[in-house]
């Protein structure tokens, strides 16, 4: 590595793996096919696994979840299925033994001597969020209208439109407050260990008066806890991994542009507009613009492949204050 690219490439850095980057569309998800394109991400990601002193990484859980909460329907007259909070532990669990072994692996076949820890990770949110009352988080497969009805009807799912792409099941997805295990995190990543935490947006848990913690029905965005995350580590470069190298205005039309660099006030005034779905680049959209204005310095979004080329500033979208 050359000492201007040692220069570019932060001290601190979150990054935030899709779940659709890791799970992309058109694969059955085998367990091979999950170690293959884990791995292929991981190789992609050593520069950085190699170089960053302190380095924690989310994850997205959106089609695993989606696969468990189908897997428990399709069985349900036989084996007793388990509430969302249980889900997210389950799918947070598996794909961060995915993700953490690819890594270890890549990290050995270079020589490197770095080791990789997940950790399962709480996220408390409010009771009263309005988001539950207000189901709007994508989840699980793409169906057509007439199978979602099915769907709806069968197993009381709530199905949504989702970016003109099919229908898909959403559910509660309530704003995160606090990383429960934020102490342990930190530690970890000081230590010169490589973290992976807060898969799925975390496991969505609710305090009472006493302290006492439960879980709730619902998904967390992976992209607000990340920012909540990095806030409380005192990480201020965040790197955003998707299936696209650029966000885009005006997307799938004859005016579509992509974003390379554009100012906070830019970001938001495209936001406001609608420029970005719900169910895909708006979570996103709305973390960057959370995260510089609440003291990040750099922030980027771009294709899990390119991650190192985007630090050096050769690709992705950047947003600056």
């Amino acid at each position: 590595m050359s000492d201007d690219s040692q220069m570019l490439l932060p001290q601190k850095l979150i990054i935030a793996l899709g779940g659709n980057a890791l799970h992309p569309a058109g694969i059955k998800g085998t367990g091979k096919e999950q170690f293959d394109i884990a791995a292929e991400a991981a190789n992609a990601l050593l520069p950085l696994l190699r170089d960053i002193p302190q380095l924690v990484i989310t994850h997205g859980n959106g089609p695993g979840v989606g696969k468990v909460l189908l897997r428990q329907a399709i069985a349900s007259k036989r084996v007793a299925s388990m509430p969302l909070d249980i889900c997210v532990a389950n799918s947070q669990g598996g794909i961060s033994y995915v993700i953490m072994q690819t890594m270890q692996n890549s990290l050995s076949a270079a020589g490197v001597n770095r080791e990789v820890s997940s950790i399962i990770c709480e996220v408390e949110v409010a009771p009263d969020d309005p988001a539950f009352s207000n189901p709007d988080k994508p989840l699980g497969y793409f169906f057509t209208e007439s199978e979602a009805q099915d769907l709806s009807e069968e197993f009381n799912w709530n199905m949504k439109e989702d970016a003109n792409r099919g229908w898909r099941m959403v559910v509660p997805s309530p704003r995160p407050k606090k990383i429960l295990s934020s102490r342990v995190i930190k530690s970890m990543a000081e230590s010169g260990g490589i973290v992976i935490t807060g898969g799925g947006g975390g496991i969505p848990v609710i305090a009472d008066v006493n302290g006492r913690i439960s879980g709730v029905e619902a998904v967390i965005d992976k992209d607000l806890t990340t920012v909540l995350l990095a806030r409380e580590l005192d990480i201020d470069h965040l790197l955003i991994l998707t299936s696209v190298d650029h966000v885009a205005i005006n997307f799938g039309t004859d005016q579509e542009q992509d974003l390379k660099h554009v100012s906070l006030d830019e970001l938001i005034t495209y936001f406001n507009q609608g420029h970005f779905s719900a169910g895909s680049m708006g979570p996103k959209v709305e973390a960057v613009i959370q995260f510089i204005e609440s003291g990040g310095k750099r922030a980027i979004i771009t294709h899990h492949d390119k991650a190192y080329e985007a630090l050096l500033g050769q690709i992705g979208t950047h947003i600056i204050r």
